[in-house]
């Protein structure tokens, strides 16, 4: 009788042992990889909408570099933050007649945002990131709360994943 409790324990183990090992895979991706996010607020409008949903990639930069324009994530004390990289470490950026200039060239900005007001040269020294929203207009970055640190930058976020009708890629 005792034989036959250990035999069904070990039945049951190695049952359940896949669904184990899948819930473990599970939480060290969440944990390492990637997250969703839920974009709040309209300053990366119209790029991104108030509420989509979207995959955090945590370990893009742990193997590579940030670069200019990318789709971040920041955490800034209690807040998180979504904003487009626009300035790299040591760059000096400006912005005149809504046109971005770095290092005193001007610099073709790839996607759409809104009117950019001028602002006069901005300095960074060498692990800060100058960052902005889309929606320039109604956006809280770095022309109000200074440039961002490498560490406060969480990840990369660029694939939508809700609502459905939003689904992709976003750059």
């Amino acid at each position: 009788m005792e034989k036959n409790k250990k035999s069904k324990s070990k039945n049951y183990f190695k049952e359940f042992l896949p669904y184990i090992i899948i819930i473990i895979v599970v939480i060290l991706i969440k944990s390492y990889v990637v997250s969703p996010i839920r974009v709040n607020g309209e300053s990366m409008d119209s790029t991104l909408k108030d509420g989509d949903i979207m995959l955090l990639n945590e370990i893009e930069y742990r193997l590579g570099e940030i670069e200019r324009f990318d789709i971040v994530v920041i955490r800034r004390g209690d807040e998180y933050l979504i904003k487009r990289v626009i300035a790299l470490p040591g760059e000096k950026v400006k912005y005149l007649d809504n046109k971005l200039y770095i290092n005193g060239k001007y610099v073709k900005e790839n996607f759409k945002h809104k009117k950019t007001n001028d602002f006069p040269t901005y300095q960074l020294g060498k692990d800060e990131y100058f960052v902005m929203g889309d929606n320039r207009t109604n956006s809280k970055d770095s022309r109000m709360i200074g440039s961002i640190s490498r560490d406060e930058i969480l990840g990369k976020a660029s694939l939508t994943i809700f609502p459905f009708s939003r689904f992709g890629v976003k750059e």
